[in-house]
């Protein structure tokens, strides 16, 4: 059996402008970078900008597992498989993080014949973006330590910088250190501390800009530290955001590339959904609605983190109205969630299937509530038994929703068919009546609350006391008016990445609160959660590898 990697490279590409003319984009539009991936010119939106949109698919997943859910895979082949169909579909991905390419997961451009290509320049730098969200929130970073050094005359407390610096890379020792070490000629001495490049607050700003002009007054909007008087000091208060939109301008474009079966594909921003709001920017988004007959996106990890984000937070500030959502599960996670070791997911069992389903129950429910038609899309592995798919089957009919098998991995777009035929007559047929969890005005407490008990299942919600305070300052300050972005693990509907399935009759604990300004909304820790994380015991970089020819192996 091939691997991902094997796949892609012996992939036969297309120029990226015979990919961008299909998409009804013109040369002139292009930004190239090299022949097989290319950035889209503002231009573009201006010709464009008046066309129809398309049909807005969400796809999403129940609750991720060492076992699998494909849902990047299922969005890539359900693109592939709209197009065999005849439809005009593309696609928007988020862009891959060095952190799990180089931690646990490996690469993020799909899987099998439901690729993204180039699939190592996607994986490994790709177009710059996430290095220069990177350099924009160091500079940020050192422009206010320069400030402190020459004076301060904004009078900023150093025990209240809550601007952190960012690495594209998972490294525990750096969550928390003191810098400034070395003498007065050094700088001052504080506490400090990194985040993974794709939990910055940049990240967020720039997959929420409409435009350059939009960038620049999110950025000038980020507060980075408070004074002595306890008062909020911002970016435009250190001139800051004039050079670090400068050095995001190229990021802010968003990037064309194609599938295996050459379905255009965008692909920008990278924020986790765990950590962060999950969703590729709304630039692409918005590009991807006005080429497409079809537009499908994805949210990152489980329904309750990314699809609950896009939604709330997205949907929200870009006037989205989303026509379908896709669930991808699979017999092998639900098992997982059911108490299944993974050494023996492959063994058959309809007793763990049954007892792991409500995991899949209640992301149905969660979905439900927003009022946007569901298909349950069952990724397929050869280890499934056609009782385990059956009883999947009954449950999603049992709830009135629609559910197709899906096996875009071994099979590309002709494996996905059924799911998107599936997915063209629901659309056809149900009506999306989208609407949102909560009103952005309520109460905090309030919101925070309602994702957790509606969406989470939690019973009750406990906030630390400094998370109360924070949350005092934030409406005295009149700044929390705005969505909520839980920070969560993504193995568990609570807090606790060991509690699996359904839980019911359990405490969510909010650690702590943390206003992202710029990008409009205020993110709440739970639990344990980090924004910088760590490697495992066996780093997947321990397998990547170049040859002597440049060619890369053990990529995912």
């Amino acid at each position: 059996m091939k691997s991902d990697i094997q796949i892609a490279q012996e992939a036969e590409m297309k120029p990226i402008k015979e990919i961008a003319a299909e998409a009804g984009v013109q040369e002139n539009e292009l930004e190239l970078y090299g022949d097989h991936k290319a950035k889209l010119k503002p231009a573009l939106w201006e010709r464009i900008k008046n066309n129809k949109n398309g049909k807005l698919i969400l796809v999403t997943a129940t609750s991720p597992t060492p076992a699998g859910e494909g849902k990047t895979t299922t969005s890539v082949g359900l693109a592939m498989a709209m197009n065999q169909l005849g439809k005009k579909t593309l696609l928007a991905l988020r862009e891959p993080s060095l952190g799990p390419c180089m931690g646990i997961k490996g690469g993020a451009a799909g899987g099998g014949y439901a690729q993204v290509v180039p699939m190592e320049d996607i994986n490994l730098h790709f177009t710059g973006d996430i290095h220069a969200v990177t350099t924009a929130n160091n500079l940020l970073a050192a422009l206010i330590d320069n400030h402190i050094f020459q004076g301060n005359e904004l009078r900023i407390d150093p025990r209240q910088i809550v601007w952190k610096r960012c690495l594209d890379l998972n490294d525990r020792q750096l969550r928390f250190v003191v810098s400034g070490l070395g003498g007065k000629a050094q700088g001052t001495p504080r506490e400090d501390g990194f985040n993974i490049s794709v939990a910055s607050e940049v990240m967020a700003i720039l997959c929420m800009a409409e435009n350059l002009a939009d960038l620049k007054k999110r950025l000038e909007n980020i507060i980075v530290a408070y004074n002595f008087a306890g008062e909020p000091v911002y970016a435009r208060e250190l001139k800051a955001a004039g050079a670090m939109t400068a050095v995001l301008k190229d990021a802010l474009k968003p990037n064309l590339v194609q599938t295996l079966e050459h379905t255009p594909v965008l692909i920008h921003g990278g924020p986790f959904a765990n950590i962060a709001h999950g969703c590729n920017s709304v630039l692409a988004t918005r590009y991807g609605l006005k080429l497409g007959d079809y537009f499908i996106t994805e949210a990152g990890f489980g329904a309750d983190l990314g699809a609950e984000k896009f939604f709330g937070i997205k949907c929200r500030a870009a006037n989205l109205k989303p026509d379908a959502v896709v669930l991808t599960t699979t017999v092998r996670a639900l098992k997982y969630n059911g108490g299944v070791d993974k050494e023996a997911l492959a063994i058959p069992s309809t007793a763990y299937l049954k007892k792991g389903i409500g995991n899949l129950e209640k992301h149905i429910e969660n979905l439900k509530r927003f009022g946007v038609p569901i298909v349950v899309a069952i990724n397929i592995f050869p280890t499934d038994t056609r009782a385990e798919i059956k009883l999947i089957l009954e449950k999603c009919k049992a709830m009135g929703v629609e559910a197709e098998i899906s096996e875009v991995w071994a099979h590309g777009g002709a494996g996905g068919e059924e799911l998107a035929k599936k997915v063209l007559e629901t659309l056809e047929k149900k009506k999306s009546n989208f609407k949102f969890l909560y009103s952005e005005t309520q109460h905090l407490k309030t919101k925070i609350e309602t994702i957790a008990q509606k969406i989470y299942g939690a019973e009750k919600v406990v906030f630390s006391g400094k998370a109360l305070k924070q949350m005092e300052k934030l409406e005295q300050e009149k700044l929390d008016k705005v969505p909520v972005c839980i920070a969560k693990t993504q193995y568990s509907l609570t807090d606790d990445p060991k509690v699996l399935g359904r839980p019911k009759k359990f405490t969510l604990n909010i650690s702590e609160l943390r206003l992202s300004n710029g990008a409009g909304f205020v993110v709440a820790l739970a639990g344990d959660i980090m924004t910088m994380p760590g490697l495992p015991k066996v780093p997947a970089a321990e397998n990547i590898d170049v040859d002597e020819e440049g060619k890369i192996s053990g990529l995912f």
